[in-house]
């Protein structure tokens, strides 16, 4: 399979329900299609490159922050290890060699650097406390980190704010503590079992996916994104925002929320991202 292109003409067969109302109706057309391996070894290379990946599209959106910031991926042969970034190299020089597998307890399985240690207390809780994620994603980002010091869940004032009603909270335990004990990711993966997201209060964003990196890069953008808007949303005093009402939020959270509508969103930043810096893939 070519991992770095997921481009192929839609089969309209009835044989094979749509996902979404964004597939097209017509046969014959290019539109990004899940990947289907052949191997253990082939679906790992895929997650990998894409983890880079989603490293870079991180840079590019201005998350970094020093050495803060984490993102992991499930291995698909051995659930109990998962492969994270490498310790204090920036998200905009991250290849899929540098990439680190770790297990559950901390330890460097495969790899030359060292993970961060905070980062792997929050993400070996999650995986180990919620064995159907595949993938988490955590950075210390200007509008999330500014939105969380609020203690407050987002509202349903934008269609993109939509995508996280009812799919996430707010999380006050270890408010602000730096979580370099075993225990401090415990109530952070206890959330995550009916969420895909979490507002950790002072302290700042994680985004969980039962499908991919793909969509657990996806919508941490798009929670940051809808952080940025509630605060700007939040400055105008003068007049208040009407909500949208909790059918209509629901209608599109089940349409414009769903793990596949995060997993196409990302198709177009790693199409452009591939294209910019294919050294990602070394």
């Amino acid at each position: 399979m070519e991992t770095k292109n997921l481009q192929a003409r839609q089969d309209d067969s009835s044989d094979t329900p749509k996902k979404s109302v964004y597939q097209p109706n017509q046969e014959g057309l290019i539109f990004p299609q899940e990947p289907v391996f052949k191997s253990h070894e082939e679906e790992r290379q895929h997650r990998k490159e894409r983890l880079a990946a989603a490293c870079r599209l991180f840079a590019r959106h201005g998350f970094s922050f020093g050495f803060g910031g984490h993102l992991t991926v499930r291995d698909p042969e051995h659930p109990e290890l998962f492969w994270t970034n490498p310790m204090a190299v920036p998200f905009s020089m991250v290849k899929t060699s540098m990439l680190v597998q770790v297990d559950h307890k901390g330890k460097v399985v495969q790899g030359d650097y060292a993970i961060n240690q905070a980062g792997y207390v929050l993400h070996s809780a999650i995986h180990e406390q919620n064995p159907d994620i595949i993938a988490s994603c955590h950075a210390h980002t200007v509008h999330g980190g500014a939105w969380a010091a609020f203690g407050r869940p987002l509202d349903p004032v934008t269609q993109d704010a939509c995508m996280f009603y009812g799919d996430h909270a707010v999380l006050g335990d270890g408010a602000g503590k730096v979580p370099v004990a075993a225990e401090s990711g415990n109530p952070v993966a206890l959330a995550f079992a009916d969420n895909k997201a979490i507002i950790h209060q002072n302290h700042g964003l994680l985004v969980a996916s039962r499908h991919s990196i793909d969509d657990a890069c996806w919508h941490f953008i798009a929670l940051d994104h809808c952080c940025r808007m509630q605060l700007m949303i939040e400055a105008a005093h003068e007049i208040r925002p009407k909500f949208i009402d909790a059918k209509h939020a629901a209608y599109s959270r089940e349409h414009l929320g769903n793990e596949f509508i995060g997993w196409l969103h990302f198709q177009t930043l790693f199409a452009e991202i591939a294209h910019l810096q294919p050294d990602l893939f070394d």
